[in-house]
């Protein structure tokens, strides 16, 4: 048997940002905390967002690159002394992020670590969460209609808090938010937005809709993150990029797979501080390689929606990666080979691994990382 839900409210298009307002009197918040962050601001999209928000708002802007516990906490103090009723999210999946786990703690009674899927929250999470309305500001993550939350928690592991309560009640995505964006962060987020469309089309997970989603998602990227990579204003190309963000985050449900298992281990090391669409980026090759003889007909089908030779995805990945200036591997970005070990064994643990298509031990993760360690 197959579940298959897809429940979220999406408002999709250029001046889209017109209808937080709107949302929020639906959904009866008065009283938001606004959660975004310096960068953010600092690109004027705080501003923007300003005419379509309570003429008094709490904002917190303290969210790290990989959202902390610390992080949720301090804005969750803000929410309870504002007396706040919801949260509206702007920003990348970091903001969206926290913004889901402070909705969580304001209902629900912590500690946060409780939550995390592989600790047993999806059972706990109650649909006594706070509304959360949630405007990408980059076509990447697809958090902003995603169940889950990744946040490293004060003992340092990054864990996802998963479900379907954690849902925003409503995705207002406007491709104007990211006009102009750098070309780093386009190539990043892109490429995070297109390893999500490609490991949810190859989980072994049954659900024939998110695959034709997915796959949908995969081409709309391929073909115009170059397009949007060269010219930052190119509305169309950055309209295909967020819809293709939005379509890896509808299919979160079928699970990711070894690319996140390890990028989210990555992402909890203290040091190094690592970008998740840049490791993803990095990793995406050497995984499809290892993956390939586990779904052969799929990387086919694959390759014929992206117009690719038989056989060559792994090599337009990494040729793209070059073409995009992604950095040529970990090594590269401070990772050292004794952090292998904690890096492996968060691999295993996370929530992504068991949808991988090739079921992988602790050496075949240890091989991945030598292979880009360069």
């Amino acid at each position: 048997m197959s579940v298959i839900t897809y429940l979220t409210d999406i408002e999709f298009g250029p001046g889209a940002i017109a209808e937080v307002a709107g949302r929020l009197e639906r959904l009866g918040v008065t009283r938001p905390l606004l959660v975004s962050d310096h960068g953010v601001a600092a690109a004027g999209l705080v501003a923007r967002i300003r005419p379509y928000l309570p003429q008094e708002v709490a904002t917190f802007l303290d969210v790290p690159s990989n959202p902390t516990e610390e992080a949720v906490l301090a804005a969750l103090d803000l929410y309870r002394a504002q007396g706040c009723d919801g949260v509206v999210a702007l920003g990348g999946g970091s903001p969206i992020d926290l913004a889901k786990a402070v909705a969580l703690l304001a209902r629900h009674d912590g500690p946060l670590a409780q939550f995390a899927l592989i600790e047993g929250g999806l059972a706990r999470i109650t649909a006594a969460v706070a509304p959360v309305i949630a405007v990408p500001t980059t076509a990447g993550t697809g958090s902003e209609v995603g169940r889950a939350a990744l946040i490293t928690l004060a003992d340092g592991r990054k864990l996802g808090i998963v479900s379907p309560h954690l849902i925003p009640k409503a995705a207002i995505c406007d491709p104007e938010l990211t006009l102009g964006m750098p070309q780093a962060l386009t190539a990043a987020t892109a490429l995070d937005a297109l390893s999500h469309c490609l490991e949810t089309y190859l989980s072994p997970r049954d659900n024939p809709p998110a695959e034709a989603i997915a796959l949908d998602g995969a081409a709309r990227i391929w073909g115009h993150v170059l397009r949007a990579f060269e010219d930052g204003r190119d509305l169309a190309a950055r309209h295909a990029l967020m819809m293709g963000s939005l379509q890896g985050g509808l299919t979160f449900q079928k699970g990711l797979g070894a690319v996140h298992a390890l990028s989210h281990a990555l992402g909890g090391l203290k040091s190094p501080n690592l970008h998740h669409g840049t490791l993803n980026a990095i990793l995406m090759p050497a995984v499809m390689r290892m993956n390939r003889p586990a779904a052969p007909e799929k990387f086919a089908r694959i390759e014929k929606a992206l117009d690719l030779p038989p056989g060559g995805l792994e090599e337009a990945l990494e040729a793209l990666n070059r073409r995009l200036g992604i950095p040529v591997g970990l090594k590269t970005l401070g990772l050292r080979e004794e952090q292998f070990e904690i890096v492996i064994r968060g691999a295993l643990a996370d929530h992504s691994h068991p949808t991988n298509p090739a079921p992988l031990t602790a050496e075949d993760y240890a091989s991945l990382l030598e292979a880009v360690h360069v």
